[in-house]
This record gives C-alpha cells, structure tokens and sequence, in this order.
C-alpha cells in the first residue's frame, strides 16, 4: 500500500519570502544549512471537530518521536503543494482527501544535531470520516484531539511536538471552521 518516496537525498524548492522559486537543493542539505524552502502541514478534521494528529517515528532523522499535524512534507521541484501533500498524507497515513490551502508562514527553528527548519510552510486542511492506517516507517502513532484537550497539552509539555506545530495549529483550527469542514 505504501510507497516510500521520500529520503534525506530528496530534493526541495528553495524560495525567497515572496514563495517565489530560487532552485532547489538536497533536503538534508537544506535542513544543514537553513536555506529557505517550501513545506506543507496538513491539518484533518472530523465531523466532531477533533483534530487528526500523528507521532513522527522513531526513524524519523529529524523532530523523532514528536506529536505534530496529521501530516507534513515538502514538494518536489516541479511539484505542486497541494498534490504533494496529497501524495505524502496517502504515504504517511494511508488517507485520500480533498485539501484546501487555508494560508502560509515563514518561521526558522533549530533542531539540534546541527539541523534547522526554515521553512515557507502552507497550510492545507480537509476534513477526514475515518481512522488513518499510518506507514510505521512515517508515524508511530496517532490521536484524534480537541483544541482544549491541544491547548492545555501545548501549555504542559510543549517539548513533546513538533517545532512548526504549536506555530500553526490555531490557524488550521480557525479556517477548518471558516470553511465549514465540521
């Protein structure tokens, strides 16, 4: 069922802060060096309005073992970011589903290990009506949420998500509502 298509090696488009396409450059190299690249975090919803998250592997080569959105990634050169995010959610957590862009964001975050996140990344939601089936190599975990249960977890133990998650969850939140999803 799953394709395992994305890897360190794999390419991305560096951007300038207008999203305007510089070239592209190896992903590790790129999350080595800082440069500027697009991303995607997709945010699924269910009817009830719980969020879909996921728990990176444990093989993960960056933020393993981490609560983030449902799903995440980068577009290929050539690629458009909604059908790059369409292919890495079928990838990640075996689900097909209509997304919607609901806005972008540029932020920088170190990692550790001498790795660092500076990313555009855009926003996509959808709206999901059952249990993903996550590829073990993508996600160890995962959990339907509320955004009081999210809210209090990000005020706890923030340690325990992603970098760029507590970034944008509330406007995936906010638009999922806007856009009637649930």
């Amino acid at each position: 069922m799953y394709e395992k298509s994305e890897s360190p090696e794999e390419r991305v488009v560096l951007v300038d802060e207008n999203d305007s396409e510089l070239g592209s450059m190896a992903k590790l190299e790129a999350h080595c060096s800082g440069s500027l690249h697009r991303a995607f975090s997709v945010f699924l919803f269910n009817d009830e309005g719980m969020l879909l998250l996921q728990k990176r592997a444990d093989v993960k080569y960056h933020s393993a073992g981490l609560w983030s959105n449902t799903c995440c990634g980068h577009p290929r050169p050539g690629e458009t970011t909604v059908l790059a995010a369409q292919r890495r959610l079928y990838e990640e957590m075996g689900l097909k589903v209509t997304l919607r862009e609901a806005g972008s964001f540029i932020y920088r975050a170190d990692l550790g290990n001498g790795l660092s996140e500076h990313e555009l990344d855009h926003i996509l939601i959808g709206s999901v009506d059952r249990d993903p089936e996550p590829n073990a190599e993508e996600a160890s975990d995962w959990r339907w949420v509320g955004r009081e249960a999210i809210a209090a977890e990000l005020g706890s133990s923030p340690e325990r998500f992603t970098a760029w998650f507590p970034l944008c969850v509330w406007d995936a939140w906010d638009h999922s509502r806007s856009l009637q999803l649930h």
